[in-house]
């Protein structure tokens, strides 16, 4: 059984791995499109949909077209744990020499698949970005947010960052398997994968409107996105307090030296608006500090919990023994005498839902 698995895995030379999220809509114009751009590479492929809790009709589609499509592949996670997460989850799972991400909501083409691959392949690239080179589909205000934040992740993180690249990008196994060996639990791919140093191309295309359903990704979850972009690459924001509050000081001194000459020619009433200001002042730069402080220290709660970021309930994949788990969506822990990366002992006890552990 296990030689039947390897063969299966080693013949798989792409996987696709698509997190979804109460997509409904427009899974059927996504299988519509990516089914016979991939039917025509000519090589082995999976589809791997990560189903991240959705509420919708989602689960039942996926069911369905996959009675038609043995390529396909569901994987279901317990709960709504993110994109990032549903995103690993796929990762963590795919089986193919080379694994393209990319969303259901067919705004980034499945028609570049072909593309990417070639381009990695005949110039031995383990990166190929998706850039979107034109976002006029786009409000002005998403396209100005999205300015916003890739220049300022760019500064942060460096110039290896790709401008307008999301989460369509190709990675070859070593790159997959080098990001899945990092110990980071809250993961923004768009950091980490630059960040990797692998040789890498590009691959340009217009972004075009979504054709169903609502976006999943609205103003909240961009500012969260783009708060464990900052914090989880760089320490500027704990500088950033720093230079308030040597400015705080400034600040305070000056005030103390405009006090002490009010007090020496009497003028005490009239320094009440600025002692007022004053006072303002250095509360809203305590309340900031302690804010970026409390970003910092809430990272490092998190890591020391060590808790999974993903929980999976069932796998449709005839291997879903990788890592920790087996078929069934059933997890086991491992034995204790197992070695790192082993196979789970099958006497093991049953855990309901450990995902992947940092």
């Amino acid at each position: 059984m296990t030689e039947a698995l390897n063969t299966t895995a080693t013949a798989t030379v792409l996987s696709v791995v698509i997190p979804m999220y109460n997509e409904e809509e427009v899974l059927p114009a996504l299988v519509s499109r990516l089914r016979p751009v991939l039917a025509d590479l000519g090589v082995g492929y999976e589809v791997v949909a990560v189903d991240d809790g959705s509420t919708d009709r989602t689960a039942e589609l996926l069911a369905a077209f996959r009675l038609g499509w043995p390529e396909l592949r569901v994987i279901g996670l317990r709960r709504n744990s993110g994109h990032q997460a549903a995103l690993t989850a796929g990762l963590d799972r795919a089986h193919g020499a080379y694994v393209v991400s990319i969303d259901a909501d067919l705004q980034d083409p499945p028609e570049k698949i072909p593309e990417m691959l070639a381009l990695a392949r005949t110039e031995g690239l383990d990166i190929v970005y998706g850039i979107r080179a034109d976002r006029a589909s786009d409000t002005g205000f998403k396209r100005w947010t999205a300015g916003l934040y890739y220049r300022l992740v760019r500064r942060l993180a460096g110039p290896s960052v790709p401008a307008q690249a999301g989460d369509f990008r190709l990675l070859s196994r070593a790159a997959v398997d080098a990001l899945m060996s990092l110990p980071d639990q809250q993961r923004v791919y768009r950091l980490l994968v630059p960040w990797l140093g692998f040789p890498s191309g590009e691959v340009r295309y217009e972004r075009a409107p979504r054709p169903a359903g609502q976006s999943k990704y609205p103003l909240g979850r961009m500012i969260r996105l783009a708060v464990d972009s900052v914090t989880g690459f760089s320490a500027a924001p704990l500088r950033i307090a720093t230079w308030l509050g040597g400015f705080a000081f400034l600040v305070c001194l000056a005030l103390m030296i405009y006090t002490l000459s009010a007090h020496a020619f009497q003028h005490t009433v009239p320094g009440w608006t600025s002692l007022f200001i004053g006072v303002l002042f250095i509360g809203a730069v305590q309340l900031v500090c302690v804010g970026l402080l409390g970003e910092y220290v809430g990272r490092i709660y998190t890591a020391v919990q060590n808790r999974p970021t993903y929980f999976i309930g069932h796998d449709t994949g005839a291997d879903a023994a990788k890592g920790p788990f087996r078929a069934g969506g059933d997890p086991t822990v491992p034995s204790p005498a197992s070695p790192p990366g082993g196979s789970a002992d099958p006497a093991a006890p049953v855990s309901q839902g450990l995902g992947r552990r940092s």
